[in-house]
């Protein structure tokens, strides 16, 4: 079986965002690439109930290699994402408050310094439908130097070396959207400047340094 391991993992963190309510029934799609082969969930098939023989294995063309399943009908975007990017995996999720965030903004605001782990503004992408062409496109300009975007009206798709980076740059998008929602809930929320976020990567490259204490 073409690229074991990959299948492997799709199911293991397919449970995973399934069980933390990053996906619902079967909503949301996960890929790992390797060399000119991408192992990705299939189209129909739950997240929380995927095998790995279950998951189909495409060429970065979309040429099916190997599988029974038909790839997931958001393979095009995953496929755009890889040509784009040096991405090793992509995560698409509907997760609740990044959907919200993604159906009332055209950007998510860096309301938290963590918003540069994901390369800092979010932006989202224009609607399209979903698995098309254009869809692919749109979200493929709205990742440009970024590793999370927001799909208007549809959901959220983060990239990462691996999957568990992919993965867990999903799970802090989501946060982000959700800390973003409930100050909204509360307030006007305040934005991070340039300055202030210039300061947080000064400060990642320069940590602070304590002396030894002598006994």
């Amino acid at each position: 079986m073409l690229l074991a391991e990959e299948r492997r993992l799709l199911c293991e963190y397919g449970r995973r965002a399934s069980e933390t309510g990053l996906v619902i029934g079967t909503s949301g799609n996960l890929s790992v690439r390797a060399g000119e082969l991408v192992a990705v969930t299939p189209s129909g098939i739950a997240l929380d109930r995927l095998e790995p023989e279950s998951c189909p294995i495409v060429d970065v063309e979309g040429r099916l290699v190997e599988g029974e399943s038909q790839p997931s009908s958001e393979t095009p975007m995953h496929l755009a994402v890889y040509t784009a990017t040096g991405a090793g995996a992509v995560a698409h999720t509907h997760s609740t408050f990044a959907t919200v965030v993604a159906t009332t903004m055209t950007e998510l605001p860096p309301i938290h310094y963590n918003a540069l782990l994901l390369g800092g503004t979010v932006r989202v992408a224009d609607y399209a439908t979903y698995g098309t062409p254009e869809l692919a496109a749109n979200v493929r300009e709205a990742l440009k130097d970024r590793q999370a975007a927001l799909l208007a009206n549809h959901g959220g798709v983060t990239v990462g070396g691996d999957l568990d980076a992919a993965f867990e740059a999903t799970r802090l998008l989501e946060w982000l959207c959700e800390v973003y929602v409930r100050a909204r809930s509360v307030g006007r929320p305040r934005v991070l400047t340039e300055e202030q976020l210039s300061a947080v990567v000064l400060r990642a490259f320069n940590p602070p340094t304590f002396p030894r204490r002598e006994d």
